[in-house]
């Protein structure tokens, strides 16, 4: 099954670190956010990757075609120009990198990347969140039920400091991960082929018209997910997810270095 993978915003939340790059390549531990999604598919036995690219889409590119040399140790031999590779840390994925506009809406890029998916079911995530979900018991609860999409529903992590008090006085304060209200889109799709029809075309939002036709027939399901997920949009979570992973805990790490 193929992973699709939206790497195409502006990231504006983020204009430090994206002025120069895209928003999947800000780095987390030396590596971009962009590897650790897929080291996290990977894990499961996941790795043809179709990647949907649009602002900075170069560096991508760049990253991903230069993956081989980059971490691994090389000996140049400059008369001649030839390079050879050896102690490298390298994965077996098939990576598409496929441009799909500037400006395209996220449901317009997936639509555009309906000829390289093919008539097949296919997950989709965003290229800026971590997570600990299970990829195998997703497929399993998709499979199950038979519709056209699954969502992974998520609690929203808190962005301030929880407080509890008694009058004035407070009694805890904490930093928890994950408030006990509601449920967001996490990303983590499963979908059928037929969703493409549900996409007008590159002006379309993803999580607008399509997802909201599809839940009023009835066709999106909620995979809930109550371990750890962290979107990356603002610096401040930068610094959490870096935090994490300086600290060895990180828990969307879940694979052997």
């Amino acid at each position: 099954m193929k992973i699709a993978i939206l790497a195409g915003g502006f990231g504006t939340r983020l204009a430090e670190e994206t002025e120069i790059k895209p928003k999947p390549m800000v780095e987390i531990g030396g590596r971009p956010i962009l590897w650790h999604i897929m080291m996290h598919y990977s894990f499961y036995g996941f790795s043809d990757f179709i990647i949907a690219l649009g602002y900075k889409g170069e560096v991508i590119k760049k990253y991903m075609v230069d993956y081989s040399s980059l971490h691994s140790n090389l000996t140049v031999h400059l008369k001649d120009g030839r390079v050879d590779v050896h102690d490298g840390q390298n994965q077996d994925w098939s990576i598409e990198l496929i441009d799909t506009g500037i400006r395209t809406q996220t449901g317009g890029r997936i639509k555009r990347l309906r000829d390289y998916i093919g008539n097949e079911p296919f997950m989709l995530t965003w290229g800026d969140g971590v997570s600990d979900v299970d990829i195998h018991k997703l497929l399993e609860f998709h499979k199950s039920h038979g519709k056209i999409a699954t969502v992974t529903a998520v609690r929203p992590p808190a962005r301030y400091g929880y407080m509890k008090f008694n009058g004035s006085q407070v009694t805890e304060f904490t930093e928890k991960p994950q408030i006990g209200e509601g449920w967001i889109n996490g990303a983590y799709f499963v979908l059928e082929p037929e969703v493409f029809d549900y996409i007008d075309g590159d002006e379309t939002v993803w999580e607008r018209e399509p997802l909201e036709r599809l839940a009023d027939e009835g066709q999106l399901m909620a995979y809930r997910h109550t371990s750890f997920w962290q979107c990356m949009d603002t610096l401040r979570e930068k610094h959490i997810l870096e935090k994490m992973w300086d600290s060895g805990d990180a828990p969307w790490k879940i694979w052997e270095d």
